[in-house]
């Protein structure tokens, strides 16, 4: 949904005419039809804030592709920096020197403290691709079904993970692979490094 749209969508649901809406950001009724019909698509800031104070939403709500676009100007949010993991060296902390390819920048809000490139293709029904970049928020356990880093003999992997009092299964995001169940003695082979929480994807 463009921003046009949502403010059509906006509009309808608190029933208020374009006239009427275009009275209260002082615009003419043609502004707002422009607006909703994506004929004038840089829409100023000062009536976008004021269209989130009428409709009680997040300022950020009306943009597109996760960043700020007004008056031919582009805002992006603050970046953050964390270390890219490559291969996991046998024995060292997940974030020793030997371990890392360099960083990566990720969105301040994103609070992730490293992010991990992904392989292959058992990811891709969460859309996440050969080669994207996943962010990864360092945490010894997460929730069942959460997607999650896993160390497995010394190779990270990403998995959606289920835990039980005696087992640890890990599922892939697409159907063509088996689930990994790890049970017993098994279990010292695991360990989670923490939980997804946002990737890059490479795929345009």
């Amino acid at each position: 949904m463009n921003t046009g749209e949502y403010i059509k969508k906006l509009r309808k649901e608190f029933n208020i005419t374009q006239e009427e809406l275009g009275k209260r950001l002082g615009v003419k009724r043609a502004a707002v039809n422009k607006w909703e019909i994506g004929t004038v698509k840089n829409i100023k800031k000062v009536h976008l804030k004021k269209m989130s104070e009428i409709f009680n939403v997040p300022l950020s709500s009306f943009f597109e592709d996760e960043y700020l676009s007004y008056d031919n100007i582009i805002s992006f949010p603050k970046m953050n920096r964390v270390p890219l993991v490559g291969t996991i060296a046998c024995g060292t902390p997940i974030l020793a020197n030997e371990n890392l390819e360099g960083e990566v920048t990720v969105p301040e809000d994103v609070n992730a403290d490293f992010a991990l490139r992904c392989k292959g293709d058992s990811m891709i029904d969460a859309r996440i691709m050969n080669g994207d970049i996943v962010y990864i928020r360092q945490q010894p356990t997460v929730e069942n079904g959460e997607i999650a880093a896993v160390l497995i003999d010394e190779e990270a992997t990403l998995k959606r993970v289920y835990l039980t009092n005696n087992t640890i299964t890990l599922v892939a995001c697409n159907s063509k692979y088996q689930p990994f169940v790890y049970s017993g003695e098994e279990l010292n082979q695991i360990r989670i490094l923490g939980k997804a929480v946002g990737f890059t994807s490479t795929i345009i």
